[in-house]
C-alpha cells in the first residue's frame, strides 16, 4: 500500500476526487444498500481535509479514505471513513484515523459511528454520547473525543 495522501477540498484534483467519491459510493451506497445523497457539498470546501490511500496498482483505485470537517462549537468532525472490501482487516483505517488525529491534535472532535465500529473508534479516545439511532436503516451512535 502506498503512503497516506492528504489534501484540502480546494486542492483535490479531478482524478483524486473521483477516486475517493467512487470508493465512498461503492461502499456506502452500493455495498450497504443505502441510496442517499453522497455528494453533500462539503468535499470541495477549503476547510475540508481528505485523507486517502491508493492501491499500488493505480487501476485498483483508492483503498481507503476519510475526511475531516471543521465543526462549529465542537472543533472537528471525522466522517466518510471507509475501506474497500479487499483492504479490510489490513490496518488501513487505523492508519487513516491516526493521520487525521495528528492533524486535529488535542482539539475536540466528533463522529457518527456505525454501532459495530464503536470499539474501533474507542481505541482512538472516542466515547459514545447519546442514544443509538438509525441512519439509512443502519444503527449509528455519536462519539466524541474530548479536547486534551
Amino acid at each position: 500500500m502506498s503512503d497516506i495522501k492528504v489534501a484540502s477540498g480546494d486542492e483535490l484534483n479531478t482524478a483524486d476526487a473521483y477516486a475517493i467519491l467512487r470508493l465512498r459510493v461503492d461502499v456506502f451506497v452500493v455495498e450497504q444498500e443505502c441510496p442517499y445523497p453522497e455528494l453533500d457539498g462539503k468535499d470541495l470546501l477549503a476547510s475540508t481535509r481528505h485523507f486517502w490511500i491508493e492501491a499500488e496498482d493505480a487501476a485498483e483505485g483508492v483503498l481507503g479514505c476519510l475526511r475531516v470537517l471543521v465543526e462549529p462549537d465542537v472543533g472537528y468532525r471525522i466522517g466518510r471513513v471507509c475501506t474497500s472490501e479487499k483492504a479490510r482487516g489490513s490496518g488501513l483505517a487505523a492508519r487513516l484515523m491516526a493521520a487525521a488525529l495528528d492533524v486535529i491534535g488535542d482539539a475536540e472532535s466528533v463522529l457518527d459511528a456505525q454501532t459495530y465500529a464503536t470499539g474501533f473508534y474507542a481505541k482512538f479516545g472516542y466515547l459514545t454520547v447519546g442514544s443509538e439511532y438509525l441512519e439509512d436503516g443502519i444503527p449509528h451512535i455519536t462519539m466524541r473525543r474530548p479536547a486534551a
